[in-house]
């Protein structure tokens, strides 16, 4: 009780406000690191004008201190919509709004525009991440925060959730898991049939139309390849009648402050470039499978073409990607959520999992009885995917 009474909460009103080192130091103890909840990431974001008040992502950090040191932390945003966050919520906004009650503001314990699961409560020891959920909650209680959502959180952050009566969420994402391939030959013959031909022929359309790829990694990405890929990443989001969530300035702070955890594709056709996917490579939970660089996992991220080739989308996004992983003993690639096309390139579903909490009693028990359905349905879904696997069946 006595160190529960020495440990007092801070509220934040930037990432800029926390030490990058302590934060940091915090990540690298926990289960589920990303690059995504580094520092410089979440600096990024901020400084780069893609992720602040202006946007509708209004940061306060919660942080727990004993005496000078920080003992805990979490990315806290205030928001008045719900556009970035790919747990969609919209319709428990639209019952709320219809019954006279104000849904906006809502809080999320999230990575803004980033749906990778992982670990979202910075803490030193279960304890303490138990005290650092409590303060959020209590601090929204008290500022009169409408619900709080703890996105794509890591199973220490859910368990801490669960513990304390949050409502859990479950959504389907596909990530792709090397098996000792020793090369991408070798991945084939582990698929069915029909499969393999599948992906040989999307490959070959590539290839017929001319088109090669490079890649390059954390400093060997030129300036003018960041600048191609941004024109691609623009495009693409524009094509779909929205700007993009993230700025050039985001993309040029990450070559600057953290540009080990990006990789490149760039897509040549006739020496000029018509597409890219940027990839993320971080620290995986996991590891421990005798590959030779057993700690990394690639993350599927962004993509854009400015030339149409028949399943280009495919090769830039997943079959390089995959090759790339293969060649450099990379034991795990999430390609993110939706799409069941994914499955074809042998990316797998696995569960991803939020927590919820809502202020108002009412709307929390009729949001408790839809997950119920919800994830009866979610479950469901995941068996009838898990039961139409890609690779071979064992006789």
């Amino acid at each position: 009780m006595a160190e529960e009474a020495a440990i007092i909460a801070r509220v934040l009103a930037s990432p800029l406000d926390v030490d990058a080192a302590a934060w940091n130091a915090l990540l690298a103890q926990q289960s589920h690191p990303t690059p995504f909840l580094r520092h410089e990431y979440l600096a990024a974001l901020h400084e780069s004008g893609s992720a602040t008040p202006r946007t509708g992502w209004m940061p306060r950090f919660m942080t727990l201190w004993e005496g000078d040191t920080l003992v805990a932390a979490c990315p806290l945003y205030l928001k008045n919509h719900s556009y970035g966050e790919y747990v969609f919520d919209w319709a428990w906004a639209s019952a709320y709004e219809q019954h006279g009650v104000p849904y906006y503001p809502k809080a999320v314990v999230a990575v803004p525009f980033t749906p990778v699961p992982g670990t979202r409560l910075l803490a030193r020891d279960g304890a303490t991440r138990s005290l650092l959920l409590q303060a959020v909650r209590q601090w929204c209680e008290q500022e009169g925060v409408s619900s709080v959502h703890m996105l794509f959180a890591s199973g220490d952050d859910v368990q801490s959730g669960a513990e304390q009566d949050w409502m859990l969420r479950h959504t389907v994402q596909f990530h792709w898991k090397n098996d000792h391939y020793q090369n991408f030959d070798h991945f084939l013959a582990s698929l069915s049939q029909d499969k393999r031909k599948k992906i040989r022929q999307e490959r070959r359309r590539v290839a017929e139309a001319g088109v090669r790829f490079r890649w390059s990694r954390g400093a060997g990405i030129s300036t003018a390849d960041w600048d191609f890929f941004y024109r691609c990443y623009e495009r693409t989001y524009l094509e779909h009648g929205n700007p993009p969530y993230l700025t050039r300035d985001f993309f040029a702070r990450m070559a600057a402050h953290l540009p080990e955890a990006w990789l490149l594709f760039v897509a040549e056709r006739d020496g000029r470039p018509i597409a890219a996917s940027l990839i993320a490579i971080g620290a995986s939970p996991s590891g421990g499978n005798g590959l030779k660089d057993q700690n990394l996992v690639a993350y599927g991220r962004y993509w854009g073409a400015l030339e149409r080739v028949d399943c280009l989308h495919f090769e830039a996004c997943y079959y390089q990607p995959l090759q790339w992983c293969i060649d450099h003993g990379v034991q795990r690639f999430e390609g993110g959520a939706q799409g069941e096309h994914k499955m074809a390139r042998a990316l797998l579903p696995v569960q991803a999992t939020s927590a919820h909490w809502l202020a108002h009693p009412a709307f929390a028990e009729a949001v408790e009885r839809f997950l119920e359905r919800e994830g009866a349905g979610v479950e469901g879904y995941l068996q009838e995917l898990q039961a139409r696997s890609p690779f071979k069946t064992m006789a």
